[in-house]
């Protein structure tokens, strides 16, 4: 079998969760599919299938067709969203026409309706001409507005499964039809055997009402992928090339590999790439979620949609089109949201059996409500209300609108999450492992310390002039001896000297010691540079440096021995430094009642240093790369639920080990191949955002299921006329009407899309 592939295509007309199994058992059947999962509130189903068997996606798009349901088409994956955009609006057209069409011909006939139930039109009440009058204005809502539901009640029938339209059009149906008997019997027949009060309102006005609950859920809806549209949004339209000599605005489209771009300040860096001239400061929160500029220079990279702020920049373009660190990204965040979380399997299982049952539980009621002697219209009203409050659309609903908001805001927050299960899981988290290099600390060895002996000459006569006493001075040495070497710790030196602005000069008589460090000389003089074997080597007065040595050392501090013209003058302290927010990053972790542990291989005492800077208790130390992915399944053995937290990288075994792993710093390498999660921002806060942005969407979820569940298991039975008994009860709930039992049913779905959204207000 060759490798599976993956492709997205937009459904229209799904109306519930029995529609989703519907197109997701339909796309199954086709040759060459493994495995298909809708997403009710995108309205997108993922195909994964074998290219070797399924060469393109007509077969799918024909099958699912073929089930009642429509598939949005294009030529090009970049025309898609136009014309996936121009499909929702034209539903969104559809559905307000259809809604003023049923008000226009609803709002008149329920006034008057109620208008003769309250005596108030006075001798016009009882005459023929009014129920005619009603069948005329509730016929065209019956048959305009409503067709759609008699159109998916057919498709769903024949494919062997019962969805919302069933419902809707069933128990509208009963009530229009009951009422145009009732109006033959009375105005041909001239017999009252059926009763003489007509429900056309009723029949209208439940057809009206879910119909201005599907657009405003709609609406809703489009609203939960507003992140996606943000993130598309970003990107820029156009770019300056040079080409022969030329400059040239391209479409981005055109851009190619290799061609020099060129961005003003002000503008949008349109392509991935690297830094050949020009200095600025980049704005890059539209990406990582950092809210500081970062300077660029020579060398740097840059990545596609984020800001220019200063100078002019010019750099080659290393990727471009669905390469980009920004098309990834949306590629990720739309895989994410389009997957299906494991909390939703139970709402799938009850979903299959919903609809049937509610049809066997509406038919139960009226023949219960007959045989215990109620009168034929009130058992028939309860039938009716059964069937048209029962609402599979807030259960289909109630997890994918929140892991749609949750991924998304975790993308403006430069969170990525792989799938939903990643986003589920992370929230059951109760131990965090921390990588220290990369993670906790930079990665890179800095200059912490200067510290300069006591003496200048250990108490001897010299000749020579003394040690430098300042540590400009002392950073100038050092830095000039290592302008030759290629050693971190030497390469930290240059890097601070550089930092003070310190002009370095040539050395002469450049000598590598292995094991040791370096001697050269410079400005005429001999400088020596490395450990204190290098010193007791050479015959070096220590000048009383051994006790500064130490306390670096015991700081988790490499200690660096400068000595000149064969005197120790002092000791610079180099370090792999913690990053900033580090320290209150792992605050805020065990805040949230999470155990950290530190991993690394550096030595014990080193770790331990290390761990106390930053508040960690839990030390694991020395331990090889390999052999992280085994301390991580000790901790699981432990019975914490284990979030590894890596480079993406070097901890790839770790990572696949852990209940979540996450990737962090990647920049524009998104790691996404063996990481959960991965963080944009080298910035272990985002770790903390990350789980309490995956309680906050589980704990929406568990609201709209709670909510969903309990709205069908309290209202279904109410409409049933469980409550009839009590006198206590008030009089709308011992017999709820129709009309109000689909104000219920249309306003349901929408709450629980509202609530969703509120996960765009919650602060992470």
């Amino acid at each position: 079998m060759a490798e599976l592939k993956q492709m997205t295509l937009p459904v229209t007309g799904m109306t519930c969760a029995n529609c989703v199994a519907s197109v997701e058992r339909n796309s199954k059947k086709v040759e060459g599919v493994a495995d298909a999962v809708v997403n009710f509130a995108s309205e997108k189903v993922t195909i994964t299938y074998d290219p070797a068997v399924l060469k393109s996606a007509q077969p799918v798009i024909e099958r699912i067709r073929r089930a009642g349901y429509d598939v949005v088409e294009a030529a090009d994956e970049e025309t898609l969203e136009d014309a996936e955009a121009a499909a929702r609006a034209a539903e969104i057209r559809h559905q307000w026409t259809r809604l003023i069409v049923g008000a226009i011909f609803t709002v008149p006939l329920f006034l008057m309706s109620m208008a003769r139930d309250f005596g108030l039109l006075g001798m016009w009440a009882h005459a023929d001409w009014v129920n005619w009058l009603f069948l005329a204005l509730a016929t065209p809502v019956q048959f305009y507005v409503g067709w759609d539901y008699y159109v998916g009640s057919y498709k769903s029938l024949r494919n062997g499964s019962a969805n919302m339209d069933v419902l809707v059009a069933m128990g509208s149906s009963v009530a229009y039809f009951y009422s145009f008997a009732v109006l033959v019997a009375q105005s041909v027949f001239n017999s009252m055997a059926l009763g003489q009060h007509v429900y056309f309102e009723t029949s209208a006005a439940i057809i009206t009402l879910i119909v201005m609950g599907k657009l405003l859920e709609a609406r809703a809806k489009g609203r939960t992928s507003e992140a996606i549209k943000k993130l598309m949004g970003l990107q820029a339209k156009t770019a300056r090339v040079v080409r022969d000599g030329r400059e040239l605005d391209i479409p981005i489209a055109e851009v190619v590999q290799g061609d020099v771009v060129i961005v003003r300040p002000g503008e949008k860096i349109p392509v991935d790439g690297v830094v050949v001239s020009g200095h600025s400061a980049v704005d890059e929160s539209m990406i990582t979620g950092e809210s500081l500029p970062v300077e660029k220079g020579e060398g740097d990279r840059v990545t596609g949609a984020t800001l220019n702020k200063q100078g002019l920049l010019k750099f080659e373009a290393t990727r471009v089109g669905r390469e980009t660190a920004l098309a990834q990204i949306i590629r990720l965040v739309e895989q994410a949201q389009g997957s299906r979380a494991p909390i939703q399997r139970l709402v799938d299982r009850v979903a299959a059996y919903f609809v049937p049952a509610v049809i066997i539980l509406a038919l139960a009621t009226f023949a219960v409500w007959l045989l215990s002697g109620a009168d034929f219209v009130p058992a028939l009203l309860r039938l009716i209300a059964v069937l048209v409050i029962a609402c599979p659309c807030a259960m289909g609903l109630a997890t994918p609108t929140s892991i749609m908001v949750g991924v998304g805001k975790g993308a403006e927050k430069g969170i990525l999450f792989k799938n939903s299960a990643a986003l589920e899981q992370a929230h059951k988290v109760t131990a965090v492992v921390l990588d220290k290099t990369g993670t906790i600390t930079k990665g890179e060895p800095a200059v912490t310390d200067v510290m300069i002996g006591e003496t200048g000459d250990g108490g001897r006569e010299t000749n020579r002039s003394p040690v430098p006493r300042l540590p400009s001075e002392i950073l100038h040495l050092a830095a000039s001896a290592e302008r030759g070497s290629e050693h971190p710790l030497g390469e930290a030196i240059v890097r601070a000297a550089q930092e003070q602005g310190l002009a370095l000069s040539e050395p002469t008589n450049f000598e590598g010691i292995a094991g040791h460090g370096i001697r050269a000389t410079v400005d005429g003089r001999d400088v020596l540079l490395g450990n204190l074997r290098l010193m007791q080597r050479e015959g070096v007065h220590l000048n009383g440096l051994e006790s500064r040595a130490r306390t670096l050392q015991d700081q988790a501090k490499t200690a660096m021995w400068l000595a000149v013209d064969g005197q120790a003058g002092a000791i610079i302290g180099v370090a792999d430094v913690i990053k900033d927010g580090s320290r209150e990053a792992i605050a805020q972790m065990q805040r949230l009642g999470l155990t950290v542990v530190m991993i690394t291989g550096d030595n014990e005492t080193t770790a331990r240093a290390i761990a106390q800077e930053v508040g960690i208790d839990r030390v694991f130390a020395e331990v090889a790369p390999g052999e992280k992915a085994q301390h991580v399944a000790r901790l699981q053995g432990e019975g914490y639920v284990v979030a590894m937290v890596g480079d993406g990288i070097n901890d790839a075994p770790a990572l696949a080990q852990a209940d979540v792993g996450i990737a962090i710093g990647t920049g524009t390498d998104v790691a996404i191949e063996t990481a959960d999660v991965t963080l944009m921002r080298g910035d272990l806060r985002s770790v903390a955002q990350a789980i309490r942005l995956s309680r906050a969407t589980m704990g929406n979820i568990k609201q709209n299921l709670g909510w969903a569940f309990g709205y069908n298991v309290a209202l279904i039975p109410i409409a049933a006329g469980i409550l009839a008994p009590f006198a206590w009860a008030p009089d709308f709930l011992r017999q709820l009407h129709p009309i109000l039992a689909a104000g219920a049913m249309a306003f349901s779905s929408i709450s629980v899309v509202g609530n969703a959204l509120r996960l765009r207000r919650v602060r992470i």
